[in-house]
């Protein structure tokens, strides 16, 4: 693998500041199953079968050693990839961990990939090793790892939770482990600077980037990240988030590993589900992008349902609309943190537990302790608070490459990442997102503010949902283009969505040219908008005009 950005001089610039710690989820975790052996640290229920599966410190240790061997027997070694396509299942953190114990590589998958994406995917990383469930929400997964399996040279190896004969995924587990093979696992010792995870990101542009990470890199992210929101070992958390993508895998499976809490893990996101799993187990935080808090609080305000236990929801993935933190915190009666980041370094920016409320309805949050941000022009020059321009990023949570693709990562000289995404910074230092770059519409010249418009629509008591795009005009270069998903039984017209934008002195060369009805908008598993489809789907109305 080629990762060009971590560079030695990167390495002891954050070691002398201490953002490096040198440690790995396995010296965090082996300390807190020696303190904590019989703790649950794992809640796993599954929708589909009602089976419920809970794990000490202690058993989820046991099971990693026991999984570590099985593939180390299989030939799985230190820098070799072990691809996992599965559901938030108690499987997922235990392949994570035995992993880190033989020095492999974990890739996870989101469970919507079928076999064109999986083909690539594997073939780039050369996985050893797949794993998938037999069965999940009407989907053979285990025939779609076959068609991959035969299409992939590198791979050597399909298992199948509940499978049947030698691809089942328990004949994995060597519970026949010797004294001697136990010794050599424990013996065994991970760099902080070995890449431990590669995870493919597609979000809202549509190409895949395999963006890899060390210890060092997501480590330092989580633990300025608990200090700040007041995160321990008391806390129970609950993560409705797919963990194949970066906000679940982080925040639902590494950081309570690290914490010694317990993790809640829900593998299909039903509002009804989420607010009895809080409710039941007790959790303290949650986290989420924005359909997932509009969808709980929805469903506690319509069926007075309370969550008495839940201390804090951090929605991230997506500028939270303001009317959402209002209507939230008064149904959820927890503290709704804004907060902004990408695969590529975590959370970045947050929202602050004693932040007045202008910081959490209007921004996106501060950088964390070893992070910094900076809007800059298109010459690269910082611009001046509340200008927009370009959001760069830079410090101790940076991933370290995409995987044999280097030269697709926008870092400068001085290690600033192009984020892609567009923002103005207040003169506290707080951001907020104003889009991604290639959202960005210029009618007649004039840059279109689209998230301000999309936060005016949102407030529409018939509007559940919605995303505006550009499209091309042969005149004024492009035009707009509100997609709209309604409330249950309600009805817009083009006519309504105009006057309400009027009354609420929105400039009229801001107002979407067009409106278009829609059951669903297409999303990202972790809720982001894909508005790259919406712009191909929006191409058509050129032709209109």
């Amino acid at each position: 693998m080629t990762h060009v950005l971590d560079p030695a001089h990167r390495r002891a610039a954050m070691v002398e500041a201490g953002l490096w710690q040198d440690k790995t989820l396995l010296d965090h975790f082996r300390a807190q199953v020696a303190a904590l052996p019989g703790k649950t640290a794992v809640i796993a229920p599954r929708a589909e079968t009602g089976i419920e599966t809970r794990l000490t410190f202690a058993e989820l240790d046991r099971l990693s050693d026991d999984l570590a061997i099985g593939l180390s027997r299989r030939g799985v070694g230190e820098g070799d990839v072990v691809s996992f396509q599965l559901p938030n299942w108690w499987q997922f953190t235990v392949l994570h961990l035995a992993a880190l114990k033989i020095g492999a590589i974990s890739n996870p998958l989101m469970i919507i990939f079928r076999e064109r994406e999986l083909t690539f995917m594997l073939g780039l990383a050369q996985s050893k090793v797949l794993v998938v469930p037999a069965m999940f929400r009407g989907v053979d997964h285990r025939a779609i790892g076959l068609g991959v399996k035969a299409a992939v040279p590198s791979l050597e190896h399909l298992f199948v939770i509940d499978g049947a004969g030698a691809e089942d995924f328990d004949t994995l587990f060597a519970r026949d482990a010797s004294p001697a093979e136990r010794a050599t696992l424990a013996a065994r010792k991970l760099s902080p600077d070995a890449v431990i995870q590669l995870l493919y990101t597609s979000g809202t542009t549509g190409e895949p980037k395999g963006v890899s990470h060390t210890s060092n890199t997501m480590l330092s992210n989580l633990v300025p990240f608990a200090e700040r929101l007041k995160l321990g070992r008391e806390d129970v958390i609950h993560m409705p988030s797919p963990m194949a993508h970066q906000l679940g895998f982080m925040y639902g499976l590494v950081l309570p590993a690290m914490l010694g809490s317990t993790a809640v893990l829900q593998d299909i996101f039903v509002a009804e589900t989420m607010a009895a799993q809080i409710t039941g187990f007790g959790a303290t935080f949650t986290m989420g992008a924005t359909p997932f808090l509009n969808d709980l609080s929805d469903f506690c305000i319509k069926t007075g349902t309370a969550t008495p236990s839940l201390r804090i929801f951090v929605s991230a993935g997506a500028p939270i609309p303001r009317p959402l933190v209002v209507k939230a915190k008064d149904a959820l009666g927890a503290a709704i943190i804004s907060a902004w980041g990408m695969s590529e370094n975590g959370a970045v920016t947050t929202a602050c537990l004693d932040d007045a409320e202008d910081k959490v309805t209007g921004t996106d949050g501060v950088a964390l302790p070893g992070m910094e941000v900076r809007v800059v022009n298109a010459l690269g020059e910082p611009v001046a608070a509340g200008v927009e321009g370009s959001l760069q990023v830079r410090g101790c949570s940076n991933f370290v490459g995409y995987m044999k693709r280097p030269t697709l990562a926008q870092v400068d000289a001085e290690g600033w990442f192009d984020t892609g995404d567009l923002a103005r910074m207040d003169a506290e230092g707080y951001i907020r997102i104003a889009g991604r770059s290639k959202d960005i519409i210029i009618r007649g010249g004039e840059n279109i503010p689209v998230v301000e418009v999309e936060n005016l629509l949102y407030k529409h008591p018939a509007i559940f949902a919605l995303a505006i795009v550009g499209y091309p005009d042969a005149r004024l270069g492009e035009r707009a283009c509100a997609f709209v998903t309604l409330r249950e039984g309600a009805s817009l017209t083009f006519e309504e969505m105009t006057d309400y934008l009027k009354a609420q002195k929105m400039a009229m060369q801001y107002l979407p040219e067009r409106l278009e009805i829609v059951a669903d908008l297409p999303r990202t598993p972790s809720g982001k908008i894909q508005k790259f489809k919406l712009r191909e789907t929006a191409k058509a109305f050129s032709s209109e005009a």
